[in-house]
């Protein structure tokens, strides 16, 4: 399987819509899949929004849980690669990323939380 680099400077905002979860190898005996190294492959579902666009989701395979990565926030996905596969009558393109991480937001918690109270 080949894999193509994918520009995801290009795909405009990147959004989690599914937290991540362990990627299952088979769904009879419930094993989770794992590396060459023995780590957990996680899979996150994230929405595409390129300007002028509908959304899109794609689900992508990553290896560690990503931390921080929430349902809703923004997000960084590092080093995607797409795989177009076939099986039989079946294909698809899967996407693997090196790594997906938040997107920090603007310091609104910081001055929420400075200790002074509003009002009077």
């Amino acid at each position: 399987m080949q894999s193509i680099p994918v520009d995801t400077s290009r795909l405009g905002v990147l959004r989690c819509a599914v937290g991540p979860e362990p990627k299952i190898a088979d769904f009879e005996t419930k094993e989770v899949k794992k590396d060459r190294d023995g780590n957990t492959i996680y899979s996150v579902a994230v929405t595409v929004r390129q300007e002028g666009r509908r959304v899109s989701v794609i689900e992508i395979a990553v290896t560690g849980e990503p931390k921080g990565v929430v349902e809703g926030a923004e997000v960084r996905v590092t080093g995607l690669d797409a795989f177009a596969w076939a099986m039989g009558d079946r294909h698809g393109i899967s996407f693997r990323a090196a790594a997906i991480t938040p997107v920090p937001t603007a310091g609104a918690p910081a001055a929420a939380s400075n200790g002074k109270a509003g009002g009077a």
